[in-house]
Order: structure tokens, then sequence, then C-alpha cells
């Protein structure tokens, strides 16, 4: 006989929303809160905003960079063209901040809001596809930041140093930071094309021989993405993002062929 449970009930939607909304209170207020911390801390943050252009600087070397108006040892490498702009920045790094360091605990809220109409076995798939795209995407952004962004911008930096049209390099502070902002969630959207292959395998959305059948069609929506992250037009940029998404994209076929696999052979059993 099965016992009555008070779940058995549903909710109706202003319950939901009123759940949705007590959800949200926690993340929003630690945001506020980090937000407030981060614009206290608004010159460290910049440092941090500017070190992957330090670091291409160092790897060109201080005569490269001074040919387009860079100096090695100085900090001072953003311009600003208007009065409210080094101002709008540290709010911007702030809320950047804030978000990232937010962002895992507001997921955490909307799965638990969200798991609450799921099944167990999907509550399970969940559980362990979730905070795993999460830890990729941070993962991709660490690799962009250390990495990634450093020698990219060696490439820019040489390629302006090339070219005999270009004069002195002049970086504005929010082209900058929104360069920087995106190139890192590329990064980070990047290291995500495994995850995603294996929900999409372990889901029952696709199959691994269907992706298979696909895989030159994924190899043109590689390069028209990358031509799209790339701010230049020229191949080898376009070579450097497409090659790792493609490269990614086959780890994820390999992981999921394996565990069709070990799934297939553990129901023979």
């Amino acid at each position: 006989m099965r016992l009555f449970s008070p779940f058995d009930i549903p909710m109706s939607l202003g319950d939901h929303l009123e759940d949705l909304r007590k959800r949200l209170v926690w993340p929003i207020l630690i945001m506020a809160i980090l937000f407030i911390a981060g614009f206290a801390m608004q010159g460290l943050l910049k440092r941090i905003l500017i070190k992957p252009l330090q670091w291409a600087i160092e790897i060109v070397g201080p005569e490269v960079a001074s040919q387009i108006g860079m100096k090695a040892d100085s900090t001072r490498l953003l311009q600003a063209f208007d009065l409210s702009e080094s101002t709008m920045l540290s709010m911007s790094v702030a809320f950047d901040a804030a978000l990232v360091l937010t962002f895992p605990i507001l997921i955490y809220q909307l799965w638990k809001f969200v798991s609450v109409g799921l099944k167990t076995k999907e509550k399970e798939l969940g559980f362990l596809f979730v905070p795993l795209g999460v830890i990729f995407f941070y993962l991709g952004a660490c690799i962009g930041y250390f990495i990634g962004l450093p020698y990219f911008f060696v490439f820019l930096i040489n390629w302006h140093v090339a070219d005999p049209t270009a004069e002195r390099m002049v970086l504005g502070m929010t082209l900058y930071h929104g360069f920087f902002v995106n190139m890192t969630i590329c990064f980070g959207l990047i290291m995500d094309i495994p995850w995603l292959v294996i929900v999409l395998v372990r889901v029952g959305l696709v199959t691994v021989d269907q992706l298979v059948k696909w895989r030159k069609m994924v190899v043109v929506i590689n390069l028209i993405a990358a031509a799209a992250i790339t701010p230049t037009s020229d191949a080898y940029s376009l070579m450097a993002i497409a090659i790792p998404m493609q490269l990614l994209f086959e780890l994820g076929l390999l992981v999921s062929r394996l565990l069709v696999r070990r799934t297939a052979a553990g129901e023979t059993l």
C-alpha cells in the first residue's frame, strides 16, 4: 500500500513562482554583496583584466611592444576616451567578478527549482551533467585567460607591427573589456563542446553513428563559429580556433562511444 505524501499534491503556477522567487533571493543578495566588495577592489580587478595583455607584451619583448606604443613595465595600457569611462570600467569588472562567483550558486538554485518535476533517473543525469557543464566552462575560461588570450594578443600585436599602414595602437577601456569578456566566454563555451556531445548522446537526442555521419557538417559549423569569434579573417587565427573545436568534438564523440559500449555491456550482463 502506497502512503500518501504531501509532495503528490501538484503546485499551482503561483506556488512555482513563489518558490522561484525564494530561490533567487540568495543568489541576488550574494551577488550584490560581491559587487560592492568588487567595486572596493576595482584596482586589483583591473590589473587582473590586463594581465593577459601584459603577458603578451612580455612574450613579444619590449622592443616590439614599444613600436606600437606599449610599455612593458607599465599597467597603464588602456585609453579612456571620456571622463566616465574609467568609472564605468570599475563597475563592469566588479559586476563580472560578482557574476563569476555567484554563477554556480545561481545554477544550483535553478536546478533545485527544476528538479522538483523530474523523475529519479532524470535527476541523476542532471546532477551529473549540470555541474560538469559549469566545471568545463570555468576550465575553458581559465585556459583562455592563462594561455589562449596571451598568445592571441601576441598574434595581434605582431600583425599590427608588420602592418605598414598602421600607427601606434590605442586600446580603449570599454573595447578591451568587451573583447576580453567575449573571448573568455568563447573559450568557456568551446571547452563545453565535449560535454554537450556527451549530453546529447546520453539523453538520446542523437546517436554516435549520426554524429559520425554529420562530421563534415560539424567541421563547417566549427569554421563558421571560428570566423564569428575571431576579429581577423586570416587563415591562421581561423584555424587556431576551429581546430581545437573540432578536436574537442572528436573527444566528446570518443567518450560518448565508450559510454554507450559500457552501458550496452552492463545491460547484457
